[in-house]
């Protein structure tokens, strides 16, 4: 880099956790030992959020980019292993589905698998979703192993993690600093723009340093202090579509070996999330504020936690929705600062990574084409917005009508974008991906038909096979994955074996 003329030469990141951290590590491992000088700003007076301990397949990628060795990560973090979401009590009371990591099945040729589902549901020979999937299958009982190479469900196994958010980021921290990255403690009080072009020049800390640099990265949180409060980004609010605007959290004590999945509880005025560590359990109750009180929802959490509390409840406040650009002159947002999806598909974390992925991909010269910014702005606004219709989805496709909350969620408009999907589906049980978008057919299957939507009829493509021939195939679909999931060891004693965090 040093070599080319307008090479960014210093690059500061604004705010630690985990959003910093995995910017200051992921920048220093790619960017090498000859590259821009990396400051990470963080102040420990300020803290950070650490709600986003569950995660979704694509960070395996983002580890192995890092070098991270697994088992040394899980083991670091007192993490797990996460096959997929259990949802309870969102279709309707007392019911449940599994929307699993990995894929349902197999296609047939040309034929896509959830097109023969489909037409066999109608006849009456299918079983439910879940039977065809290596993830759910292992989930129901408890089992985990890593892919395993041939022909067999267990090629297919799709997983992520659960781990504690501020280890993680202590994790990452080490890496960054032991690449070069250097760390400044202190608390931001002002940010300097150059008068010329209203680019950041510099920030000024309390103690009266100045860290100046080329690209500032943002990673101040809710704040969104750099691109938010100094560059004046506006904010696009999703809260009619998303009202949840608050979450207490608090952790419990462990009561057994842990699922490898996460499940989400539908409450009376939202949700509550149960994540398992080796260590302890995360709970959260995502509620809305118009709904239901702060000491209410606290108390409906706390009532309904499997182990001891470990700590006294604390409840943050947020608003769903995204920043109108995440990328303006020279500034780049990561995490909390850019937007905001809470954590019912566990995507906070993903949004980091992809920014950084994005980042690095259109990194910038001192001159900030700006084809450039509005090429990653484009990107990364689309990447927000289908995650945001898939969270959607979750709560207006439901059955649950007994609280004025359901009532609100299953009634209000939703976007454009949804609602063609959902008639897409509703005549034909067809599901699709768009480009690279995060969520596949597998997640969108999983949740339209867990939710409770249904189809008057399934694509033309299932008629392609002779029925007996798709009855034996999706027979032996079956057999396979069950007989697949039964070889697996137990969750715990994979954890056991290969990666338990020290006591």
């Amino acid at each position: 880099m040093s070599g080319q003329d307008g090479a960014i030469r210093r690059i500061a990141i604004i705010g630690g956790g985990t959003a910093g951290w995995m910017a200051a590590a992921a920048l220093a491992r790619v960017l090498g030992p000859h590259g821009p000088a990396i400051t990470l700003v963080e102040s420990e007076e300020i803290g950070t959020v650490g709600v986003g301990e569950a995660t979704i397949p694509p960070i395996q990628a983002f580890n192995a980019l890092l070098g991270i060795d697994e088992d040394d990560f899980v083991c670091a973090t007192g993490g797990t292993f996460k096959l997929g979401i259990e949802f309870v009590d969102w279709r309707a009371l007392g019911q449940r589905y599994f929307h699993p990591f990995g894929v349902y099945g197999i296609d047939l040729g040309a034929v896509p698998f959830e097109a023969l589902w489909r037409r066999l549901q109608a006849e009456g020979a299918a079983g439910p979703l879940s039977d065809y999937s290596i993830c759910a299958a292992a989930a129901a009982t408890g089992k985990f192993m890593r892919p395993q190479p041939g022909n067999t469900p267990l090629a297919h196994i799709g997983y992520a993690f659960h781990f504690d958010a501020a280890l993680y980021a202590r994790f990452l921290r080490g890496r960054a600093e032991a690449a070069g990255v250097v760390r400044r403690e202190g608390r931001v009080v002002d940010v300097v723009l150059r008068g010329a072009d209203g680019f950041i020049e510099a920030v000024t800390l309390a103690d009266g340093g100045r860290v100046e640099a080329d690209l500032f990265v943002d990673c101040s949180g809710f704040r969104s202090l750099l691109l938010g409060d100094t560059l004046g980004a506006g904010f696009e609010d999703w809260s009619a579509w998303l009202p949840n605007d608050r979450a207490a959290a608090v952790p419990s004590a462990v009561t057994g070996p842990p699922p490898p999945y996460t499940r989400a509880t539908a409450r009376a005025a939202g949700w509550q999330w149960r994540i398992p560590l080796q260590h302890r359990v995360g709970n959260g109750y995502v509620f809305a504020a118009d709904h239901i009180s702060e000491d209410e929802a606290t108390a409906t959490l706390l009532a309904n936690l499997e182990g001891e509390a470990l700590a006294e409840p604390r409840t943050l406040r947020f608003r769903a929705g995204r920043r109108s650009a995440l990328w303006v002159r020279n500034c780049v947002a990561l995490g909390l600062s850019g937007g905001f999806l809470e954590p019912l598909e566990s995507t906070s974390i993903h949004l980091i990574q992809s920014g950084i992925a994005r980042l690095l991909e259109m990194l910038p010269t001192r001159a900030f084409e700006p084809a450039d910014i509005r090429r990653y702005n484009r990107l990364m606004a689309t990447e927000f917005d289908s995650i945001r219709d898939f969270v959607i989805l979750h709560f207006h496709a439901t059955g649950r009508r007994d609280t004025a909350y359901w009532r609100r969620l299953a009634e209000m408009p939703i976007p454009d974008t949804l609602a063609e999907r959902i008639a897409i589906y509703r005549r034909t049980g067809r599901v699709f991906r768009e480009t690279d978008e995060l969520f596949t057919k597998t997640s969108w299957l999983a949740v339209m038909d867990g939710q409770g939507l249904t189809a008057s009829g399934y694509d033309p493509l299932g008629a392609a096979l002779p029925l007996a021939d798709a009855r034996a195939a999706l027979d032996r679909i079956g057999k396979v994955t069950a007989a697949a999931a039964a070889h697996m060891p137990p969750h715990q004693d994979f954890i056991a074996r290969h990666c338990r965090a020290p006591r």
